[in-house]
């Protein structure tokens, strides 16, 4: 008797019984964790090269390099260069095509938007798919739920035909209606997990990101004044 009813109630068991809707939402729930997880490992090595990239060209930079000689490495590896490298490889190349003109300005005017266009386009580049997983961790567990309640409800329909109601003619159903509440957690957590740390991540990078244009604006100002 024992064996029966723990092979009844077997998580395989109740996946394969559940009513269509919930076999639906846990088949939807398990393809949004997969694509989830998928994000999350290659997000996890994009801003991890972001930084990376970041930290040893900083070092480079304010280690007195020539930036002639920084601008041409930048535009002779413009494909494997970081984020930071091609917002001074923008800079650059906007303020030594107009380093001869005579209005200071306008010159580091149109340095400062040539960084700021290049800073936009890496920024998009790193918040890529963080919009995904914030989705994820925020509608998972309503999906869930709504398998939940449609398998709750079912259950509580099949005591219509039953003279006598037990607890073994509900348990099964309310057993698969959790499943699928437990598998939208599941989507969910390491989602939101992942969003935050990433989010806060990408947050630092835009700062220093910022603050280098800002430091770099001052040193090109500083060189045409010269």
């Amino acid at each position: 008797m024992n064996t029966t009813v723990t092979q009844d109630l077997s998580l395989l068991y109740l996946i394969s019984s559940a009513s269509l809707p919930v076999q639906l939402v846990m088949g939807l729930l398990l393809f949004i964790s997969f694509i989830s997880w998928w994000f999350i490992f290659r997000k996890l090595f994009v801003i991890r090269r972001a930084i990376k990239q970041c930290d040893e060209f900083e070092e480079i930079f304010w280690r007195g390099a020539d930036l002639n000689t920084l601008y041409q490495r930048a535009a002779n590896a413009r494909h494997s260069t970081g984020s930071m490298e091609r917002i001074f490889e923008a800079g650059f190349r906007e303020f030594a095509k107009h380093q001869s003109d005579a209005d200071i300005s306008a010159v580091m005017d149109g340095t400062r938007r040539a960084m700021r266009a290049t800073y936009q386009r890496e920024m998009d580049k790193l918040e890529s798919h963080l919009s995904f997983l914030a989705t994820v961790g925020s509608v998972s567990p309503y999906i869930g739920l709504f398998g939940t309640v449609w398998g709750i409800m079912n259950s509580f329909r099949s005591l219509a035909n039953v003279t006598q109601a037990t607890i073994s003619h509900v348990a099964p159903g309310i057993a698969e209606a959790l499943i699928a509440t437990a598998m939208g957690l599941f989507a969910a957590i390491p989602a939101v997990i992942a969003y935050n740390r990433y989010a806060s991540d990408v947050d630092q990078l835009a700062t220093r990101f910022e603050s280098f244009m800002d430091e770099l604006s001052n040193v090109l100002q500083r060189r045409a004044a010269e």
